[in-house]
């Protein structure tokens, strides 16, 4: 039992959850089984012609990626602690009108778990939780000498909205999250906001980013980054080197958050949201907790993380994407959002 886990009257599922794993759908298969093997070291298992899944510790299935057109991330996994958090969970969902549907054997099997359970999610991303995450003894074959999972989870992902009070929103519903911090970060005269939330000791297993007064998104990938946790110093900067020196296109150089103090580096995924590799940013434990109130922090990053490689093609892309946002409404599932 982890140290959030005490008697409460407000039945908060808050220290229960624990990001699990991510499904991504790509027809760059082989380049994602060089981009994981090679350049960030991760552990690879080939299923079959048509999926892949990489290791960063015992779990069988920290990232799921199977063939398909969207380029994209589809699905969050979420670990709960225990059935009773759990049904917890289904009700908070079911009792509001949203649809929950339960996993095939296959779909389990695929992500390593005994059980899964999905149900909507904001943009799009669908939302599975489990209780029992399938484990083997087979060793982890990888450069790197380790990730940092357990409690915190596998990392984090971050999401470029339109409608962010309604994400946040949804996430306090479901999962009772918490405001870590914000941060206030000008990109070429405009404001940007990112809200932190917290379901662990993890300082954020979300971060929702919006462009303030305007109501565009100039993403294309339903998620901006997916973050892993190196082990070590020296296995976040070996892995730096090898995705430059194998060629996939880096996006931000080597630099340290101002909010989570977490050193890192963003790199673009075959499928063209980012990964970022980080590491050791700030823990906030049951003794923290007690006292933490949320900051705005003025900058993303002390130092470092500078632009790499940003052409005139790149930024016609965003105003293309951005244009493109205003078409249709961005799906917040409104009834776990309070909106």
């Amino acid at each position: 039992m982890n140290g959030f886990l005490r008697p409460n009257d407000d039945e908060s599922v808050f220290g229960s959850v624990h990001l699990g794993y991510v499904v991504v759908e790509s027809l760059r298969l082989t380049d994602w089984h060089r981009f994981g093997k090679d350049a960030i070291g991760l552990h690879v298992d080939e299923l079959d012609r048509d999926t892949l899944r990489f290791r960063l510790d015992d779990r069988q299935c920290r990232f799921l990626i199977g063939r398909g057109p969207a380029e994209d991330l589809m699905a969050l996994g979420w670990q709960i602690d225990d059935h009773e958090t759990f049904d917890r969970i289904i009700r908070r969902v079911v009792d509001r009108g949203v649809p929950v549907r339960e996993g095939s054997d296959d779909e389990a099997a695929r992500r390593g778990v005994e059980r899964l359970w999905r149900f909507p999610g904001p943009k799009g991303i669908v939302q599975e939780i489990f209780t029992a995450p399938l484990t083997t003894p087979e060793p982890l074959v990888m450069v790197n000498s380790g990730w940092v999972t357990g409690e915190k989870g596998m990392g984090h992902v971050a999401i470029m909205s339109r409608e962010p009070e309604s994400l946040r929103g949804y996430y306090n519903t479901v999962f009772d999250s918490r405001l870590t911090d914000y941060i206030d970060e000008n990109v070429s005269g405009l404001m940007m906001k990112i809200r932190f939330l917290r379901v662990n000791e993890r300082h954020h297993s979300i971060a929702i980013a919006n462009l303030r007064g305007l109501k565009i998104d100039p993403i294309r990938t339903k998620c901006q980054h997916i973050n892993i946790q190196a082990g070590t110093l020296e296995d976040m900067l070996d892995s730096f080197h090898r995705v430059k020196r194998l060629g996939f296109r880096m996006a931000w150089s080597v630099g340290q958050h101002t909010n989570d103090r977490e050193l890192s580096y963003y790199c673009v995924t075959p499928s063209g949201f980012e990964l970022e590799v980080g590491w050791n940013p700030i823990v906030i434990g049951p003794e923290s907790e007690a006292t933490w109130e949320p900051t705005t922090y003025r900058g993303i990053s002390i130092w470092g993380h500078t632009p790499v490689g940003e052409t005139v093609v790149g930024k016609l892309a965003q105003f293309k994407n951005a244009a493109r946002s205003l078409a249709f409404r961005e799906d917040t599932v409104p009834a776990l959002s309070g909106g």
